[in-house]
């Protein structure tokens, strides 16, 4: 479920059972500090420290808010309110296309002082500035999924920091650009005189003191590479073991090598334009115990490179996940499975020289131009099946993505209407959450309601076949109607083949045959399904609906469960 707590554009909130699966904007965007005080600053090399000080964020947008974002246990994020009818996402595109003048300004573009920024802070003017730039915000109160209140609190004021906080994924740019001011008049800080380095010393010794490495720089991956005459093999050490599920995503474009390594939250990256022409095609052998990563290139001339290549942007740095721009390839649709009426599994095929691994519990982007705006839609891949032997198939490393189609949507109209071989723009993996709290787990427990399923499904093979600790993993499975159950027949069978898992199916419309669970999440049910035996140790997982998150959430804490015991994908 997405991060961003907003009324599903893709239809309206209904039951705790059904699927929220917002779909918010995103898109990349250059830092405005880009075009600001050029030249000579770069030209010392110290951009970025005057970035760092002035507190620039270094990386476009999107940053990595999720479907599958895992917020602290409870946490919801801001409120969704009920909008008004002929207020959805759509209904906001042909507004702001209408031609309509929604700054006031006559098609001018202004600098705006921060003495005039203050000056508009009511509801019915409304300015607010987003990575230096004025937006006339009054026109989208009414179509702002979180209300006006939301918008008020950056009211005349830098937002950029209250915008990152919820929704630093979403297209401000393309969904505002008809209420753009103009850009934000910079003073530069009087401390950026002692940001400019001194000029190069003319003795050759070295300085008097060096600063002292990192604390945790032993921590840091490494890489080296070596070579035969017709492939070159590079390989990252990660220092600690890495999960079954794969953590790797190599891109090879144009002679350009992007090697990106999740490590949990933290994110190496490997980015060079190699020495010589090489063959499209790579290969990845990991070594998940001894945390070694090995890619294989072959060249298309055999002999001797003299080095690996030309470092670029972001080379053999190590970052937090969140401060990296996702990074899109155009992949292909190659087929289209019914799951159930309105739900389809769609098969995409990565590049050729693309290999992603997307970790257990993480999402993808999908990014597709709807009526001249950019819209992007997180989504949480599955597995081909539910198969434990399928899990860590090296062999097909396409993606499944699991989607449930709005008649009234945005973009899952628009992925209905693809064909076979049609292309589609998809982002590296996305999202924080992690197996490590698994460890030591015997009883875990998963709460899904509809298409809340989707992170669930990997979880489900993650458990019976990497954590031989976990005695007994259960599925309690939330849906309207039984025939909105999504792979009923393949839960069904792997709860029959293992003692290890069991489901249990809740409607809160059932017809008058249907002889399992009844109604919605509540206390009692809770207490029938949730075992803690003495000595155990128990972990749950919930996705679905806001609603239905936070109740749960919350009636787990009351069934003894700790803040470290809990996962909410948030919705």
């Amino acid at each position: 479920m997405s991060d961003e707590n907003q009324r599903d554009s893709e239809g309206e909130e209904d039951d705790d059972d059904d699927d929220d699966n917002h779909e918010s904007e995103s898109r990349s965007c250059r830092s405005v500090f880009n075009s600001f005080l050029p030249g000579f600053l770069r030209d010392w090399g110290c951009l970025r420290s005057v970035q760092i000080m002035l507190n620039i964020p270094t990386q476009a947008f999107p940053a990595p808010g999720s479907q599958q974002r895992v917020a602290p246990s409870g946490q919801s994020g801001r409120n969704k309110v009920a909008l008004k009818p002929g207020h959805s996402l759509m209904d906001w595109i042909r507004f702001a296309k209408s031609g309509k003048d929604l700054t006031g300004l006559r098609g001018r573009l202004i600098e705006v002082t921060s003495e005039e920024l203050q000056k508009h802070n009511t509801r019915e003017d409304c300015w607010t500035c987003i990575r230096g730039m004025v937006y006339n915000v009054t026109p989208y109160m009414d179509y702002h999924p979180g209300g006006e209140e939301e918008l008020m609190k950056a009211a005349g004021i830098d937002g950029t920091e209250l915008f990152d906080q919820v929704h630093r994924w979403v297209n401000y740019e393309s969904m505002l650009k008809e209420c753009l001011v103009g850009r934000m008049a910079t003073k530069v800080p009087a401390a950026l005189k002692a940001m400019i380095p001194p000029p190069p010393p003319t003795s050759l010794l070295p300085p008097v003191s060096v600063a002292p490495p990192p604390p945790d720089k032993d921590s840091r991956p490494r890489y080296d590479w070596f070579q035969t005459d017709v492939t070159v093999h590079l390989v990252v050490y990660a220092k600690r073991k890495l999960p079954s599920s794969g953590c790797t995503q190599v891109d090879l474009e144009a002679g350009v090598l992007r090697l990106e390594v999740l490590l949990g939250k933290m994110s190496y990256m490997i980015h060079l334009r190699l020495a010589d022409e090489v063959e499209g095609n790579v290969s990845v052998h990991t070594s998940f115990s001894v945390g070694k990563i090995q890619v294989t290139i072959r060249k298309q001339t055999k002999g001797k490179w003299e080095s690996l290549g030309q470092p670029l942007e972001f080379h053999n740095t190590f970052l937090r996940k969140k401060d990296r721009a996702p990074f899109y390839r155009e992949c292909v649709l190659v087929s289209k499975t019914e799951v159930n009426h309105n739900t389809y599994v769609f098969r995409l095929q990565l590049p050729r020289g693309t290999v992603r691994h997307v970790p257990v519990g993480q999402h993808v982007y999908l990014k597709a131009n709807i009526q001249d705006t950019e819209v992007v839609r997180a989504y949480t891949p599955v597995g081909q099946n539910l198969s434990v032997s399928s899990n860590n198939s090296s062999q097909d490393s396409d993606l499944y993505l699991m989607i449930k189609v709005y008649p009234d949507g945005v973009l899952t109209p628009h992925l209905n209407s693809l064909h076979i071989g049609d292309h589609l723009c998809v982002s590296g993996p996305e999202g924080t959450f992690s197996l490590r709290p698994l460890r030591d787990v015997t009883h875990l427990y998963l709460l899904a309601a509809g298409t809340g399923f989707t992170p669930m499904a990997r979880l489900i093979q993650a458990a019976l076949q990497d954590f031989e600790s976990i005695r007994q993993t259960k599925l309690l499975f939330f849906n309207r109607r039984e025939e909105d159950i999504l792979w009923r027949c393949q839960l069904d069978e792997l709860a029959a083949n293992s003692e290890r898992f069991q489901v249990e199916y809740v409607l809160s419309d059932p017809s008058e045959s249907w002889t399992e669970k009844r109604g919605r999440v509540d206390e009692s049910m809770l207490k029938d399904v949730l075992d803690r035996p003495d000595g155990s140790k128990c972990y749950a997982c919930v996705c679905g609906p806001t609603a239905f998150t936070e109740l749960t959430i919350g009636l787990l804490k009351q069934q003894g469960f700790s803040e470290e015991e809990l996962h909410a994908f948030q919705g």
